[in-house]
């Protein structure tokens, strides 16, 4: 699981995730990637699950990145508590991600693979994503 190695705040608030993103709606470093539609928190379990289904499927061959990360702590009160005195002790991590934001991205392998990989991997996240290719990619320079 990935999170950050320390933070300023132990606790956050819950804020809200209307609009597109302002950055990272672009493929910055593959020739692959998958983008979301729509906003949502995206756990770091399920982003771990995510860059395992990728990997596994393109037998690790090319290069993956992964462009979210989870820096958002999400508290949780123990069952059966009563109301009140205070808020829950941090549970796990989320990623925030809005509208147009770059999840995944892959290079150095044939574009069936790539397709194929990133698929299952947005079967693991929680929001609606689509398939992008670079605007130069040309089939036979690949791998």
């Amino acid at each position: 699981m990935i999170q950050p190695k320390r933070t300023k705040y132990r606790k956050m608030h819950k804020m809200k995730m209307k609009g597109n993103t302002k950055r990272g709606d672009q493929l910055a470093f593959g020739s692959f990637g998958i983008k979301a539609l729509d906003e949502s928190w995206v756990t770091s379990r399920q982003i771990e699950a995510a860059r395992i289904a990728i990997t596994r499927f393109m037998k690790r061959e090319g290069q993956v990145w992964i462009r979210i990360f989870p820096d958002k702590p999400i508290t949780k009160k123990p069952a059966e508590v009563r109301m009140g005195k205070g808020k829950g002790a941090p549970e796990y991590w989320v990623a925030p991600v809005k509208r147009g934001r770059m999840l995944f991205e892959a290079e150095g392998v044939p574009l069936d693979v790539a397709k194929e990989a990133l698929r299952l991997a947005a079967q693991k996240l929680p929001i609606v994503t689509k398939f992008v290719i670079r605007r130069d990619y040309v089939e036979d320079a690949a791998v």
